[in-house]
């Protein structure tokens, strides 16, 4: 019987041995460490890349896509609006899809009646407009004779301009609708599906508000985050509903108090005006600015005298002064108080997306974003580039370096 071999005990190798003979180190705890890191920073990189390519793709996409984009998101924001509304409406007893309807039906006759009352007026005064031209001559005449010399060079150098026309590249020509009523036949079917979508997404969404927001809550994983979202989603519904609710009452207060004031001073039509200020006063900044202007256009087509026609936009800018500066601070607070330089980047950024429609909504989108961000927290970006970054490594790096420098050897 042949005995087994006795395996031969090996000599361990110590770490220069196997750098040499090519065999794999295992990597200490420092090493471990810094591969960890640099494949986290690898990764946070590139998802601050995604992030800054998904944000400054959105705009684009948003402005390409009003038609579907713009009758959605102004839906959701009126929706959520109304929540409130429903809720009461189901504290009652009411099924909720009964209760959705009710809302939905509360706030086409209000929206009817309010534009009712603003366009068709303001239709049949600026048509007006082509006969008035003369008397809004005779208010501007100081201006106009001031800028009369130049207006005259104005016009000398478009006559030079339109004596010798650049040759342009023949283009088809498209005939423009002849007529309003073959413009509102090619226009009208997309408004009016724009708005029954707009409608359909209300209905639906307050119908099953209660079931998905009961869905979302119960949804999570532990109580914390119930309870977490449960606060969101109560704070912006609390927030928006609030915001436009109390803007809605002061703009109605200040419209009425317009509208009073300038059926006083013998202005036509003073509720359409009432209407058209607590409109545009939703629109922060440039909404009175614009009423103000429609104001004194509308003063200048009405009264011979230019002082008195200066009456009706001198009315509006000092009841828009006194709202804005006592009454709207006392009644909404602190609690809705939005930085100024937010609410003008918001206008800028939703009037360049969608418009006048997204004027209206840019600060009630502003307030649903801040109400988002504040309870998810902010994405540390500016700590992420330069307190924890690459930035403050490269600069540790170098003084470490500079400080084996400095460093006299050890004898």
């Amino acid at each position: 019987m042949i005995d087994d071999p006795v395996p031969v005990r090996q000599p361990a190798l110590s770490p220069e041995d196997e750098a040499a003979l090519g065999a794999p180190l295992v990597p200490g705890r420092d090493e471990i460490g810094r591969i960890a890191q640099r494949r986290d920073r690898l990764l946070a990189a590139l998802t601050l890349i995604a992030g800054i390519g998904l944000v400054a793709g959105i705009p684009f996409a948003l402005k390409s896509g009003a038609e579907f984009f713009l009758p959605l998101t102004a839906a959701l924001v009126i929706a959520i609006a109304l929540v409130p509304v429903l809720e009461w409406l189901e504290r009652r007893r009411l099924p909720s899809a009964l209760a959705a309807l009710l809302c939905v039906l509360v706030f086409l006759l209000v929206a009817n009646v309010a534009i009712a009352a603003i366009v068709v007026p303001a239709t049949d005064f600026f048509q007006l407009l082509p006969s008035r031209i003369m008397r809004i001559q005779h208010n501007l005449s100081p201006l106009l004779d001031l800028y009369s010399t130049l207006e005259k060079s104005v016009n000398k150098l478009f006559r030079q301009i339109a004596s010798a026309p650049p040759r342009q590249p023949q283009t088809a020509a498209v005939s423009p609708p002849s007529s309003i009523l073959e413009l509102a036949a090619t226009s009208a079917p997309t408004v009016i599906i724009q708005f029954f979508f707009g409608v359909l997404i209300v209905y639906f969404f307050l119908s099953g508000w209660t079931r998905m927001r009961r869905r979302t809550i119960t949804g999570r994983t532990s109580f914390d985050g119930a309870m977490a979202t449960a606060r969101v989603i109560q704070d912006v519904v609390d927030d928006v509903s609030a915001y436009l609710g109390t803007i809605t009452l002061i703009n109605i207060t200040l419209g009425c108090v317009v509208a009073a004031a300038l059926y006083f001073i013998g202005m036509p039509s003073p509720l359409m005006w009432g209407g058209i200020v607590t409109l545009l006063n939703y629109v922060p900044y440039f909404g009175p600015i614009l009423a103000a202007f429609l104001l004194a256009v509308g003063g200048m087509m009405t009264f011979t005298d230019i002082w008195v026609a200066m009456l009706p936009p001198a009315v509006m800018i000092g009841c828009h002064l006194v709202e804005a500066n006592a009454i709207t601070p006392l009644i909404v607070g602190h609690r809705l108080t939005i930085s100024p330089l937010m609410i003008l980047v918001s206008l800028s950024f939703w009037g360049w997306v969608w418009g006048t429609a997204g004027a209206l909504l840019a600060v009630p989108l502003l307030i649903i974003i801040q109400t988002v961000i504040g309870a998810a927290g902010k994405p540390d970006i500016a700590g992420f580039l330069f307190e924890h970054g690459t930035l403050v490594h490269q600069e540790r790096a170098r003084r470490r370096r500079n400080e084996r420098v400095d460093d006299p050897p050890e004898e």
